[in-house]
């Protein structure tokens, strides 16, 4: 492991109190992937951190240390905070909280560095927030070796989603199409990330979920529990 780093791009994954004064924080970089790093004092009324250390900032951060967990060295931020409100920020809470799951230390994941900084700006617009999701969840999937495989989908065909085999071609439509039943036509378009359509929209949360309840296993997500509390 690396001793000493300085001016890593940075976001602030999920952060809890250490010790006194401190904090433990992840944060996902682009050139190690997730990180775990001590910010010593970040707790005390006079830090220049507190505000700082938050999530949905862009950050430069460097770290010391030659174990998996970093004292942090500094943090500076490069661009504004991304201001979310309402069900974007419930969104993006659940952005983080999936790649706090799924993601390995120190395993780079740059393309999808790419991806988060995406989502996030289109969360922070607020005006396509479900296609931004998607579109993050299908790359997620990709990244994490999960990938769908759709770019041989017959536009004509009809597939069914099973649970460690992915999606099997069918003979013809079920009777009673299930919520594992997606057509040819709605699997092309969710490869292409085009959710214009209202179909392709429900079909491609129902398969994104599907997919990735296989990579998180049995533990469920704090953050959608939340947003089934705004929704009531």
């Amino acid at each position: 492991m690396d001793y000493r780093m300085e001016g890593q791009a940075a976001y602030v994954l999920h952060s809890r109190p250490y010790r006194d004064t401190s904090l433990l924080v992840d944060f996902f970089t682009l050139e190690h992937g997730k990180c775990s790093a001590v910010v010593q004092g970040a707790r005390r009324p006079n830090s220049r951190l507190r505000a700082t250390i938050q999530p949905f900032v862009p950050l430069q951060i460097g770290w010391r240390g030659r174990q998996d967990l970093k004292t942090m060295s500094g943090a500076e931020p490069v661009g504004q905070m991304l201001f979310l409100t309402g069900s974007a920020l419930i969104c993006g809470l659940y952005v983080n909280e999936l790649l706090e799951r799924v993601l390995q230390p120190f395993e780079p994941h740059p393309k999808l560095f790419v991806y988060y900084q995406y989502v996030l700006t289109e969360l922070a617009a607020a005006q396509d927030i479900e296609g931004a999701l998607r579109t993050f969840e299908h790359r997620l999937l990709g990244e994490m070796g999960y990938g769908l495989d759709l770019d041989r989908i017959d536009p004509a065909g009809h597939y069914r989603y099973r649970a460690g085999q992915g999606l099997v071609p069918l003979g013809r439509p079920p009777q009673k199409p299930d919520m594992y039943y997606f057509t040819g036509n709605q699997l092309q378009a969710i490869g292409q990330d085009h959710y214009a359509s209202a179909e392709v929209r429900r079909a491609a949360k129902r398969l994104m979920r599907l997919a990735i309840e296989q990579l998180l296993g049995d533990k469920p997500l704090r953050s959608r529990e939340l947003f089934l509390k705004l929704k009531e």
